[in-house]
């Protein structure tokens, strides 16, 4: 069987999904083509084709559609120069723009301070063809392959406001006052402009998910070549090659302890706060981050095989999926322009047909296409967009992009990652136990032992001590026990904190505190023992530490539970640890000793039934906020988390997912009333422009009512303010 090869084209030009749809059409009719899909996000085609496929068939392919494509990615210094010519091109438009718009704006103060004609015409025309080009340009492809967009609704309304405009100025009598609409025409193509602007900002943050992966991936590496260290590239390291892997360093491969003990930071695999103990003959992951012991590393994945390559390549097929949601105006712009285009003829030969005058019929014709040109439309979207988003902003919810929002508002099952999601992400101290001694004379001992040290277990201590406010004295001959805790002396006792390998060294039972210990570890917790080793070994007390709720987890979880909204736990933690935190919660459905790939898997199933939105914070959790409807990214978490989610809370406070949810709910419902009153107007004016009851003018007052409305009930949103929970009872 012949094996296909991957292909990925940077494509530029598309403006809307039916872009990407031709191209999709375009790229499958090339001989050797398997498979194609475009992803109008980030601006790529997939494609999968047969060995023999020649790349220059594709770009061909794809230019005789009215696009172009490469297969290098465009360099980061042109796509700069390319968002800085689109910027200026939205502040030239609306610098041009806004004088036309203010006499209409200060007329109903009783100013009149109407523009001469020339002025006018002087000002609307680089706005109309130099400026609005791409609309012409877009539009001309789309009435190539007899389709219909947004930038054929922008272009013929426009282009029917400023030619009456011209008609009307050049056919005016000498001294009279004409009817122009050049401050339609012009204000549309510059809000449209912006709207354009803000849409592809967006699209270029989406790459940059995978850029932070890549920078995760070290470099170089310490291979341990006949005793001695030898830095070397990561290509040139084999399989079964050893390396070295200091203290604070990131392992640079997947691999197996050959020797040395040490902890490891392990969050970006698992989820899980606490530091893993790591003894020779435990695996190790690349990019995982050594604590405190020199290790010699065995490689055992390189590359592409590596879990991190493989959470790259998760992301990479999260994003390359299309969105199940297609553009509503987009839609409907496929029939309301051809309806509109036709109505307007039928008026031009009907009227002739009855024996009017050809200027008569031209201009009831023009007041259809008037009446019809698409300003409310237009604007029915961006500005409920930007009116939302705006207020969002204000309330630390950062949406980053259209598409999240529309799917956002359908959401009825939330996913949350545990671990610096709903909990605080690092180690505190959760319960104690003391034998003979009270809690602060324990808690004195164990801090005194762990005094100076970066240990997250003994920062838990640290903390407590300082908030109780002990004096601590300074330990003496104070080492570290390499996988079992730390030893030292303490007001004249050898004294030890650590796990319990620890006791069953110094053979030590449990005694009256085993009922604590085994309860708080089935909990999740992790449990340290305070001993004396010297003159008679004992058991002193023990402390549990776990992750603590983040202030609001619970508020978040019943405002969900209210709106009935299903929530659901997924973490690397281990079960008890899970359940007690989803007990706490409130939730029932929960997913322990998850995976990344295992997460993106758990959405994914989830999505065959549900809308899905996805809360984390970490790396681990990246392909899963990518393969959600919606991801929802922590601020307080990784740049890499914020960059796979459309939605990113600037606050670290669970409390802000119910209220984005509310505010995407709130603005799509403000796109569907403004796009109700968009074409109620033209449902009411297209009739009575055909058959002569509106002139051009009235047709003019009409259209911009109808964008009036729709801007004013837009604004409503910027009132917004998220709703508080019910009291608990």
């Amino acid at each position: 069987m012949q094996e296909s090869v991957a292909f990925d084209l940077p494509i530029s030009g598309m403006t809307c999904a039916n872009c990407a749809g031709r191209v999709e059409r375009a790229l499958a009719k090339v001989p050797g083509v398997a498979s194609v899909t475009v992803n109008l996000a980030n601006e790529h085609a997939y494609v999968q084709a047969n060995p023999d496929t020649e790349p220059q068939n594709l770009i061909d392919a794809v230019s005789r559609a009215g696009y172009t494509a490469s297969l290098t990615p465009r360099a980061t210094g042109q796509s700069q120069r390319q968002e800085q010519l689109q910027r200026w091109s939205v502040l030239a438009a609306l610098a041009l723009a806004l004088p036309l718009v203010l006499p209409m704006l200060l007329a109903p103060l009783g100013i009149h301070a109407m523009l001469p004609p020339w002025v006018q015409f002087a000002l609307a025309t680089p706005v109309q063809f130099i400026l609005g080009a791409r609309f012409y340009v877009a539009a001309w492809k789309a009435v190539r392959v007899g389709s219909g967009n947004m930038d054929l609704l922008v272009a013929l309304g426009t282009s029917a406001g400023y030619g009456l405009s011209v008609y009307g100025w050049a056919s005016a009598a000498t001294g009279s006052t004409p009817h122009l609409y050049f401050e339609a025409s012009a204000m549309v193509v510059a809000l449209v402009l912006l709207g354009k602007h803000l849409e592809s900002r967006a699209k270029r943050q989406t790459a940059s998910a995978l850029r932070a992966l890549e920078a995760l991936r070290p470099e170089r590496a310490w291979q341990w070549v006949n005793g001695q260290e030898q830095e070397v590239a990561i290509a040139a390291l084999r399989i079964d090659d050893l390396v070295v892997v200091r203290p604070g360093e990131r392992f640079p491969v997947d691999g197996q302890i050959m020797e040395g003990q040490s902890h490891a930071d392990e969050a970006l695999i698992s989820g899980e706060s606490l530091p893993v103990a790591k003894h020779p003959g435990d695996p190790v992951v690349g990019g995982a981050i050594n604590g405190e012991g020199r290790l010699l590393v065995r490689t055992t994945a390189l590359g592409a095989e590596t879990v991190l390559a493989r959470i790259i390549r998760l992301v990479e097929d999260a994003q390359a999926g299309k969105a199940p949601i297609q553009r509503l105006v987009d839609k409907v712009s496929q029939v309301f322009v051809p309806s509109v285009l036709f109505i307007a003829l039928l008026t031009l030969a009907g009227w002739m047909l009855n024996g009017a005058s050809l200027e008569v019929a031209l201009l009831n014709a023009v007041a259809v296409l008037v009446i019809a040109c698409p300003c409310a439309l237009g604007l029915a979207t961006p500005t409920a967009i930007m009116a939302g988003t705006g207020v969002a902003a204000r309330h630390g919810i950062l949406i980053k992009d259209a598409e999240a929002l529309e799917r956002a508002h359908a959401v009825d099952t939330v996913v949350f990652d545990k671990t610096g999601t709903l909990t605080s992400g690092t180690p505190r101290i959760t319960n104690m136990g003391a034998v003979q001694a009270n809690e602060e004379h324990l808690l004195q001992l164990a801090g005194t032992l762990q005094r100076g040290s970066e240990h997250p277990l003994a920062k838990a201590v640290l903390e407590v001590c300082q908030q109780w406010q002990l004096q601590l004295a300074l330990p003496e001959h104070s080492r570290v026990l390499p996988g079992r805790g730390i030893a030292a002396t303490v007001q004249g006792r050898e004294l030890a904190l650590g796990n319990r390998r620890l006791l069953e060294e110094n053979g030590l039972p449990m005694g009256e505190l085993a009922d604590s210990a085994n309860a708080w570890e089935a909990e999740g917790r992790t449990v340290s023992w305070l001993i004396e080793l010297a003159p008679q070994p004992k058991v002193i007390g023990l402390f549990a530490f776990g992750d603590t709720l983040k202030p609001g987890a619970e508020a978040g979880i019943r405002q969900l539970n209210e709106r009935g909204i299903t929530s659901h736990l997924l973490t690397g933690d281990n079960q008890g640890s899970a359940q007690a935190v989803a007990k706490a919660l409130g939730i029932v459905e929960v997913h322990a000793q998850v995976l990344p790939a295992d997460k993106a898997a758990i959405v994914n199933g989830l999505k065959s039934t549900k809308v899905v939105a996805m809360v984390g914070d970490g790396l681990n959790d990246a392909p899963a906020l990518a393969a959600a409807d919606v991801g929802i990214a922590m601020g307080g978490g990784t740049d890499v988390a914020m960059h796979a989610a459309g939605i990113t809370l600037m606050r670290d406070d669970p409390r802000l997912v119910p209220a984005a949810l509310e505010i995407c709910r709130k603005t799509y419902a403000k796109i569907r009333q403004n796009l109700f009153w968009a074409f109620v107007y033209n449902l009411i004016g297209l009739p009575l422009a055909a058959l002569g009851y509106l002139n051009p003018v009235l047709a003019g007052a009409a259209m911009a009512l109808s964008s009036v409305s729709v801007v004013s009930n837009a604004l409503l949103l910027k009132t917004w303010k998220p709703s508080q929970p019910k009291e608990t009872p």
